[in-house]
């Protein structure tokens, strides 16, 4: 009965975890690039007594282990908004941008230019170029950014949006604002990331497909519940009987 109620509680943590990846994906609907995630997990065969010819009480016991979560990166819809500063990343590659904390990566191509004229994020961090940050004076007009990245203006070639790809990409951790960290050196996207100018790259969440996610494990949660409470009170019926007869 006690192993019962521990592969219950190991089932109960990881539809918490369920839970909770399914809410951040809900939350980043409308997020700009947005990737949304995936709960992975295995099963663990108690070693103790793990050969199936034991009796069946000293039987392998399986319990839940929550192995991470898996990134989705299948391409968000694209939506066009007229804005020159504006790209949606299309193909595998990421923007990379410069933080207090170094380097990071997004698919949020929403730029726009601060008082000095650098190309920024939403959130005031410098978009990279080929040759370091890409700076435009306020008195230039035309800007464009080509699907490579060329960033032009009546002056002429002011940078090239720095696009990057990496050997494994499910190892990027979530870093917040839409941002990811890698512990991997990037390489150069080439011909895996192209841009197109006067549009952004939507989140890639299906709310429809969280929903029924959602219903499922609340579902299975209630179920595991019930029967985590049922054999909570057999274990009480038990222990009175017990004192009884002694």
């Amino acid at each position: 009965m006690q192993n019962a109620l521990f592969v219950g509680v190991s089932s109960q943590v990881a539809l918490q975890r369920e839970l909770d990846v399914i809410a951040n994906n809900m939350a980043n609907v409308s997020t700009t690039g947005f990737k949304g995630r995936s709960s992975r997990f295995q099963e663990f065969l108690m070693p103790v007594a793990s050969a199936d010819s034991f009796h069946r009480p000293d039987r392998r016991v399986s319990y839940v282990i929550d192995q991470g979560t898996a990134l989705d990166l299948a391409q968000g819809p694209i939506e066009q908004t007229g804005n020159p500063l504006h790209v949606a990343v299309r193909g595998e590659a990421f923007l990379v941008v410069r933080t207090p904390n170094g380097d990071r990566y997004t698919r949020n191509g929403a730029f726009e230019t601060d008082p000095q004229g650098n190309l920024v994020t939403s959130d005031g961090y410098a978009v990279q170029g080929e040759g370091g940050p890409i700076q435009i004076n306020a008195q230039e007009t035309g800007l464009s950014i080509g699907p490579d990245g060329t960033v032009s203006t009546n002056l002429g070639i002011r940078g090239r949006v720095r696009m990057v790809t990496f050997a494994n990409p499910q190892a990027l951790t979530n870093e917040g604002a839409n941002l990811y960290g890698s512990a991997a050196a990037p390489v150069a996207a080439g011909i895996n990331g192209r841009l197109e100018s006067g549009a952004l790259e939507r989140s890639n969440v299906k709310p429809v497909i969280e929903m029924t996610r959602l219903m499922d494990v609340n579902r299975t949660y209630t179920m595991v519940s019930g029967v985590i409470s049922r054999l909570d009170e057999l274990r009480g019926t038990a222990i009175r009987r017990l004192a009884d007869v002694a």
